[in-house]
This record gives structure tokens, C-alpha cells and sequence, in this order.
């Protein structure tokens, strides 16, 4: 099995995955562990319906135009 260093997370980004961790009863190093295994199984075709889902469930929501948020 091979070993994986990631350096320099934020303190955010680690204290979601601590919490993340927490709630799921695992470890840190296993929340990991199954985030980046579900990561890599998830092929483009399953990341497009999920985002064809996601697009499905938000679309009765009223959305600001990011351009002008980005302009101010």
C-alpha cells in the first residue's frame, strides 16, 4: 500500500476534515483515506449526473449573475 505526504493544508481545511472525521466515527487518517478512494472511483460520466442533479434540485432558486458580484 503506498503512503501519501500532502503539505501545507490550510488550518481550515483541516479542521474540516478533523470534524468531517469526527462525525463519521474515523479517524482523520481514514476519512482520508475514503475521501480520496471515493475521489478516484468517481469517473467524469458519474461527476455529470451529479452535477445535472444538483443543477435539477437548484433550478426553482433565483441565482445573482457572479459577473456583477465579480465588477463590484
Amino acid at each position: 500500500m503506498a503512503n501519501i505526504l500532502v503539505r501545507d493544508l490550510s488550518p481550515d481545511t483541516v479542521r474540516m476534515i478533523k470534524s468531517r472525521a469526527h462525525r463519521n466515527g474515523r479517524s482523520m487518517q481514514s476519512e482520508l483515506k475514503s475521501i480520496l478512494e471515493g475521489a478516484a472511483k468517481m469517473e467524469s460520466l458519474d461527476a455529470a449526473l451529479l452535477s445535472a442533479r444538483i443543477r435539477r434540485m437548484l433550478s426553482n432558486r433565483d441565482h445573482t449573475d457572479s459577473t456583477e458580484i465579480a465588477e463590484s
